[in-house]
């Protein structure tokens, strides 16, 4: 953890390469809910300094976040690809937009916080209208993304002139760290920004059951999102901000004028990019019946070119589940539809694959999306 710019101390978790699960990243040190309150009372004071800040000093500082991010690429890249399992072109992408996210909320600030707007009003009266910062936000990121959803929930909220408690997923806080040393860095306050690694449960719930805290930004599951919302509107005081983006199934519909093969192209890279570990990823390719033989034809063909493996080599093309409970819930939903459904083509993993949490690509046919119960949050394509 980091409180009030100071690094912490606590039990000491491993973070491991979802490719080698031997392969340790690095070693975090998880918050406990003293950490928590630590850090709410240093963000309380030093909210308001931050919010009188001048817009274009703080957008000064996240565009130094930004270069920083930028100066230090190699390292950040190599984050992603052993700790999250990202694909080396995923892992370019996904730098490139948690700087985009620097650079465009840094300019929001300046945009929307910086001299207050002259609204109309009668003669001899000055009316004008200002925005600041609402007080302490919480951000609960998710593992598929992070640095660029950590980063975008974190710099969004201090753009705005609110002090953050950053909750890292459990499965990626190394990288996380990184992006919160390189805030400070560029002069990021200690006492604005905290890091707060740990079980989501506790270290998110102790947060968000504060009623310092004016905000929540979450990205993740459905049900938890509910969760942190019941919370927040159960609490003495104000009402807090919930911004969350959750789960769902992502359809494509296909009638027969589409190119086939233009079909199957898209559908194999949004349905198996990133192990299909991301929440645009296609869950279900709905194709009108008279062209569904060829395109179930063509989507197996290209599945077996696919190439699977450790995502530090340029040629892989699906790397791992992030780690054994989701390969769990994959396998658990593949066999499931083993029974209701059809299983129309698995990829074979190679060899050197049985070190990591990898799950084969699958293709299953099913009547209707009520089979789906959830959203299946891996490499499994539904048609």
């Amino acid at each position: 953890p980091i409180v009030a710019g100071q690094k912490q101390t606590g039990e000491e978790v491993p973070s491991v390469n979802p490719a080698n699960i031997a392969e340790v990243v690095g070693t975090c040190m998880l918050a406990s809910e003293a950490h928590v309150d630590t850090a709410l009372q240093s963000a309380v004071a030093g909210q308001l300094a931050w919010d009188r800040r001048p817009a274009a000093e703080r957008a000064a500082i996240l565009n130094k976040v930004a270069d920083l991010f930028e100066e230090n690429a190699p390292e950040l890249l190599e984050l992603c690809v052993r700790e999250a399992g990202k694909v080396i072109p995923d892992a370019i992408s996904e730098l490139r937009e948690a700087v985009d996210f620097i650079r465009y909320y840094a300019a929001q600030s300046e945009k929307h916080f910086g001299e207050p707007a002259v609204m109309p009003g009668p003669t001899g009266e000055r009316n004008t209208y200002g925005m600041r910062g609402r007080g302490i936000f919480v951000c609960i990121s998710p593992w598929n993304f992070p640095l660029a959803i950590f980063t975008g929930q974190v710099v969004a909220a201090l753009a705005a002139g609110n002090a953050v408690l950053a909750k890292p997923a459990e499965q990626t806080p190394i990288v996380a760290y990184r992006a919160v040393q390189l805030m400070l860095e560029a002069g990021i306050p200690g006492d604005v920004l905290h890091f707060l690694p740990g079980d989501g449960a506790k270290i998110g719930g102790r947060a968000v059951a504060d009623p310092r805290v004016a905000g929540v930004a979450f990205t993740g599951s459905t049900e938890t999102a509910r969760l942190i919302n019941q919370t927040l509107s159960h609490r003495d005081g104000p009402i807090g901000i919930l911004i969350a983006e959750t789960g769902g199934q992502n359809a494509m519909f296909v009638d027969s004028s589409a190119l086939p093969e233009q079909v199957v192209h898209d559908s194999i890279y949004s349905a198996f990019n990133s192990a299909g570990q991301r929440c645009s990823a296609l869950r279900l390719l709905c194709v009108q019946e008279e062209i569904e033989p060829r395109t179930l034809e063509l989507l197996v063909g290209y599945m077996d070119e696919l190439d699977i493996g450790d995502p530090k080599h340029l040629s892989t093309d699906v790397g791992p589940a992030i780690d054994d409970e989701a390969r769990g819930l994959l396998t658990a939903h593949v066999e499931r539809m083993s029974h209701e459904a059809r299983i129309v083509h698995r990829c074979k993993l190679p060899e050197g694959t049985d070190s990591g949490t990898f799950f084969a690509p699958t293709l299953i046919e099913i009547d209707s999306i009520d089979a789906l119960q959830q959203e299946v949050f891996g490499p499994v394509l539904h048609v």
